[in-house]
């Protein structure tokens, strides 16, 4: 007797398990259509019907596969967007979807393991073996150092964190550059935007921050940016110091927007799973608006409507998805601290990508052009930067120290013309006269060379002594 049956209906429940195991294990036909339209970066497809965000594969007669997703649908019709080049692809040729599969815990006898199909979202490498490599949008390395030895795989997308249950910014977190550390404290867990023109030295800050910062690990996202960057940025700046603990994935401007979209939130993934596994992240996203701008084709070759500068809505719903997932884990859990680049097209700063960012950043570096050309690095503009969560970081003294600095700086810009013509007169303001006989040392505070490292107590120090105020 075997649990009250008789042996033989013992065996009979185990071949029925077994059967029942075997038919979960089963791969299912998959349904498959047809291609019969390309305009342009989209692509039409008919015969199947796949959610938003499924992968598939296209096959032409006795051609290469090409990768794509499902981005829309019209009726019975997809809207498809190519991960790679469709050269070859010919009307008719066959669509397949991605099928994914993923283990489940063992039940019943331990001999049997059922399966389960999941959604066809992509499963992306993560873990320890990507620090120090350089890979693409697709998890593919790009440094020539081998395949990724990593079995644990993580969805591009996850689920928005409760509010409630993060963690407050408490702690500061040092990036190594005196200015920052000092007037623009920065904390574990804050997303901050770094808002610049083209060649004002936001790339060059950015790797100052990746070498000297105190986070364990650095995760860097190259989105659309010119492929030369992505080489120089690694050897030039970010230097081998920094990449020993760095994963940077690179989506440059050549690849498809899919590509450019999917590179970001493969960086933030990454950054996820070191944050789960309670570690001090910095990620940084070069840029957001390149970002925002690969939504923007994808959208707009699909029929969605511009509203604003030939930017559609979806572009704007697209962002606080993609920063919100940035930020500190549950209490006692690890965190992400992250810098989005926001290209500020002709240096203008209400440009509505950049103006949608600073909304939902927890505050903005400002770099000018004016200092860059001065010679002045990093050319951070103190009066117009803020950091929204430095008041809950600091000290009040510190918080003093920061005021002082602030208001004779700011008196000194105001004024500015009127001394260089040598229009005013000394002690007609006593705060603006103090004001001038400190700003050369103010200005020798701001600046730093790239191969200079300023801790947060050095920073913090310094700023102190500016005023005559204990360390």
């Amino acid at each position: 007797m075997s649990d009250g049956l008789p042996n033989h209906a013992a065996g009979w429940r185990d071949f029925l398990e077994q059967c029942r195991g075997a038919a979960e294990d089963a791969s299912p036909i998959l349904s498959s259509g047809h291609l019969t339209r390309i305009n342009g970066l989209v692509m039409e497809a008919s015969g199947l019907k796949l959610p938003l965000g499924s992968s598939c594969r296209i096959t032409p007669i006795g051609g290469t596969p090409v990768e794509a997703e499902v981005v829309g649908f019209a009726g019975e019709k997809l809207f498809l967007m190519p991960s790679e080049d469709v050269y070859g692809l010919s009307p008719g040729a066959r669509v397949t979807a991605y099928e994914t599969r993923t283990p489940l815990p063992k039940i019943g006898r331990p001999r049997l393991q059922r399966r389960r199909i999941i959604d066809r979202a992509k499963l992306m490498p993560v873990g320890d073996a990507l620090l120090g490599r350089i890979v693409d949008a697709a998890g593919r390395p790009l440094d020539q150092h081998g395949p990724l030895h990593t079995d644990t795989l993580r969805p591009l997308q996850s689920r928005p964190i409760n509010p409630m249950s993060r963690a407050p910014i408490t702690q500061t977190l040092d990036v190594g550059v005196r200015a920052i550390n000092a007037l623009l404290t920065v904390g574990r867990g804050q997303r901050m935007g770094l808002f610049a023109g083209s060649g004002v030295g936001k790339s060059v800050l950015l790797g100052m921050m990746a070498r000297y910062t105190e986070a364990e690990v650095i995760v860097v996202g190259l989105i659309g940016e010119r492929g030369r960057e992505v080489k120089e940025f690694i050897e030039q700046i970010l230097g081998e110091e920094g990449l020993r603990r760095a994963v940077v994935v690179a989506a440059p401007a050549d690849v498809s927007p899919l590509m450019r979209l999917q590179g970001a939130a493969y960086a933030t993934s990454i950054a996820e799973y070191f944050r789960d596994q309670g570690r001090q992240v910095l990620l940084i996203m070069d840029s957001l608006t390149r970002y925002a701008m690969a939504q923007r084709e994808i959208a707009l070759a699909v029929g969605e409507p511009p509203v604003t500068r030939g930017y559609p809505p979806s572009v704007f719903a697209r962002l606080p998805q993609l920063v919100e997932r940035a930020g500190n884990g549950p209490e006692g859990g690890g965190s992400i601290t992250a810098f989005y680049t926001v290209l500020a097209e002709g240096d203008d700063q209400q440009d509505p990508i950049a103006d949608s960012a600073r909304a939902i950043l927890d505050g903005h570096i400002v770099l000018s052009r004016t200092l860059a050309d001065a010679g002045h690095y990093p050319a951070i503009d103190i009066e117009q930067s803020i950091s929204r969560a430095m008041v809950n970081l600091i000290d009040d003294g510190h918080l003093d120290a920061i005021r002082r600095f602030k208001q004779l700086y700011s008196r000194y810009q105001r004024s500015r013309d009127l001394i260089s013509v040598g229009a005013y007169v000394a002690g007609s303001d006593p705060l603006l006269d103090q004001a001038i006989a400190q700003y050369p040392l103010f200005e020798r505070f701001l600046q730093q060379n790239l191969s200079e490292q300023s801790a947060s107590a050095d920073s913090v120090g310094g700023l102190r002594q500016l005023f005559g105020l204990a360390a």
